[in-house]
Parts: structure tokens; sequence; C-alpha cells
């Protein structure tokens, strides 16, 4: 390309931006036209809002589950047909130290109990954990009462769940009930076996499979209470990636060979987190339809804002101005209008996804509808994790079909006739 011809592409270029952005900042003579134009922003601005929210929302819950419900849950538990004394067990854990994938193994004495006070009973999973190991230090995150130390300070002491504690009426330093699912013979009667324990700590994790349902107690109560010969039942594992805690439990297996069963979590909450991951598919891909026909309304707006301004097309055409300005104009129009959308909508999204635990949670208490019912979602409140790489692909994605969607009346505000116009004008 000569010198000169540079020259007026570089002059056509900056002549068609100019025009295109006075468009969307100056609006139309037509009433009609100027209303489509806004209405084009408010669209992508709420689409892409809505999209940015719903994408945090799923993220949030993806996250919770990930970093707290399956931080309690073991990943894999391991059990024994056949009771096993202190040194099968060493042997056990001394083989699982050797499969790569596992980051962490936790000796638990578990059985189902019934937590009981003078008012109600509740059935419960009672976890006998070892004061001194990891599990119980990651329930401590969790403590908003008491403090869950005191469990290996204490003979008889229980952490309860927020909602059990709740549901017994009971606080820390209250006594409760824990009975043992064995019974104890007696010359008059056969009598549950169960001891009081102290509350010293309650958590709350938001899921109703720990705060409704877990009652933790040191190792050596759960056995006295439990009434058991060996040290422990089973062991909980946690892997280094909670997504690969199948391909770990075949290591697992292989690692210990016949009389030895291994459950992974997936095999409880695994449908749970796959529906998080299916409902981001399907309601992110409504959320493209969505924006989609926004970027359609576009092309209508467009379209009448050329039919609107061919009187101002022409003129230029005659003025000396190619197809390719001519084009370019509406171009830019149309990119100008996807990027205040855009940037409205982005802004609208992530104040949006900040505030939503506060906005559903002042809803709740204004209407006293629950949105999350514990009994049904693995969590009670409505999280949010805004990700930039959503921010970017949503941002990026509707740019593009915004330019997509601007080409088509482009290029019929370059095919026109100024003669044809501007005798029918």
């Amino acid at each position: 390309m000569s010198k000169p011809e540079e020259i007026r592409s570089g002059r056509s270029f900056a002549l068609a931006r100019r025009i295109g952005l006075r468009y969307v900042r100056a609006g139309s003579s037509s009433s009609l036209a100027a209303f489509m134009s806004a209405l084009s922003i408010a669209g992508l601005a709420f689409s892409v809002a809505l999209l940015i929210l719903v994408l945090s929302v799923v993220n949030g819950f993806e996250r919770e589950v990930r970093e707290n419900v399956l931080a309690l849950v073991p990943h894999l538990v391991v059990t024994s047909s056949e009771p096993l004394n202190t040194a099968g067990w060493s042997d056990v854990e001394a083989r699982l130290a050797r499969v790569a994938e596992i980051s962490e193994v936790e000796p638990v004495l578990a059985s189902v109990g019934l937590v009981a006070n003078a008012a109600t009973s509740r059935a419960v999973v009672i976890n006998g954990l070892d004061t001194e190991g990891e599990a119980l230090a990651r329930l401590g995150r969790f403590a908003v009462a008491g403090q869950v130390a005191e469990l290996g300070a204490q003979r008889w002491g229980a952490i309860l769940g927020a909602s059990l504690a709740r549901e017994l009426g009971v606080d820390v330093g209250d006594t409760v009930d824990v009975f043992s699912p064995k019974l104890t013979p007696n010359p008059l009667a056969t009598v549950p076996t169960f001891k009081a324990f102290q509350v010293v700590a309650i958590t709350r994790v938001g899921s109703a499979e720990v705060d409704a349902k877990l009652v933790t107690l040191a190792l050596p109560d759960a056995r006295a209470l439990l009434r058991e010969r060996s040290p422990l039942n089973a062991l909980h594992i946690q892997t280094r990636d909670v997504l690969l805690a199948d391909s770990a439990g075949y290591a697992v297996r292989q690692a210990l060979g016949p009389g030895f069963t291994t459950e992974s979590w997936t095999a409880t909450l695994g449908a749970m987190y796959r529906n998080i991951q299916f409902s981001r598919s399907i309601i992110g891909f409504m959320l493209w339809l969505l924006i989609a026909i926004a970027a359609f309304n576009l092309v209508v707006s467009l379209v009448m804002m050329v039919r609107d301004k061919r009187g101002d097309v022409a003129i230029l055409i005659t003025l000396g101005a190619s197809a390719r300005t001519i084009g370019g104009i509406f171009l830019w129009q149309g990119v100008a209008i996807a990027f205040i959308g855009v940037a409205l909508g982005t802004g609208l999204g992530v104040v949006a996804a900040l505030w939503i635990g506060e906005l559903a949670s002042a809803f709740e208490r204004a209407t006293g509808v629950v949105l999350l019912n514990p009994d049904v979602y693995p969590i009670d409140f409505l999280p949010s994790q805004i990700l930039l790489s959503d921010l970017l692909v949503v941002a990026s994605g509707v740019l593009v079909l915004a330019v997509l969607a601007a080409v088509y009346p482009a290029r019929q505000a370059a095919a026109l006739k100024p003669a044809v116009v501007l005798r029918g004008d």
C-alpha cells in the first residue's frame, strides 16, 4: 500500500470511529431508534450481570463443598472385615503410607448412636478421633463456640454440630447423654449403654451431614462408650486431590488386598457434586442463549439506526466516503454499544455477586422463606466466588458476539445507493 493510500485508510478509520461513537453519544433523531439503542445496552448489561452472578454462585457452591464439607468428610474410608489389634492397624497404616495419592490417614472409632437430653433426642454418627490428629485440627476451623482443644484436655467431652446443638437446646458447658448401639445385660432387663458428656465446643460447617448428625468424641472416650476391644474400626483417608479419590481408592485396594473395604466420598456425596457441575453447564448454556438474544436485539437496533441515518449515509457517500468507511461507522457503533453493555453488566454482576449472601439472608429474614433447605442442599447459605477467568470469558465472548451482530447492519449500510435514498427523501 502506498503512503497516500495509507493516509486515506487511516483517515477513513478515524472518520468511521468518530461518527460511530458520536451516534452512540448523541442518540438519534428517531425516538424509536434511540430507545432500541438503550434497550440493546440494557439487554447486554442485564445478561452479562446475570451470567456473572450465576457463575459466581455456582463457583461458591463448588468451593464450599470442596474446602468445607469435603474437608471434614473423609475422602476414603477403610474398614476391615475382621477385628484388628493395634499392631494390625499399624501395619495397615504403613502400607497406606506407600500410596502416593494419600495425604493423611486418621484412625477412627465410628458408630451410629443417639444423643439425648431431658427435652429430646436425635440419631447421630459418633466419631472417636485422635485428639492429636489433623482431623480434629480441621474441625477447629469451624468452631463457633468453645474450643475443640478441650476435647483432649478433659475426660468425657463432646463436640456437637450447630444444628444438633440447636435442636437439643444445649450450649457449651451443658451435658448430654450419648447412647451406644450396644446394650448392657442386666438380671432384670437389658438396658442401653450410655454416658453423660459435657459439650466442649460447637461447630458450624453449613452442611446438614455434619452440623445435624455428627458427634465427635476423644478416641479413648468413644472406645469406653462403645465397649470396643479393638483400638479402632476404620481409617479415614484424605487424598491430595479430592476429585481423584476413586482412583486413589483403587490404589488403596491394591495395597491392602482382600479383607478390607474401601468406600469413597463419591458414594455418598458424589451425586451432589456432579449435580453442581451439571447445573453450571446447563445454566451457563441457557444464559449464553439469553446473551445471544440480546445480541440479536443489537442487530435490530443497528438496522433501525441504518434506516434512520440513511440520509446522512447518502450524503457521506456523495462526499466521497467509501463503502468501507460507511460499514465501519456502524461497526464502531455496535462495538461501542457492546462495550458499554459489557462494562455496566460486569460492574453490576460483580457487585451483586459480592452482596448476594447478605441479600439472600435479608430476604429470608423479611419473608420467612428458606432459600436453601439444609436437608436438601449441601450448605444452608448462598456462597459466591468471583473468578477472573469467568469475567474475561464472559466479557470477551459478549464482545465477539456483538461485533458479529453488527456485521449485517454495517454491510446493509455500505450497500445503500445515495441516488435512491436522496430521491426517496
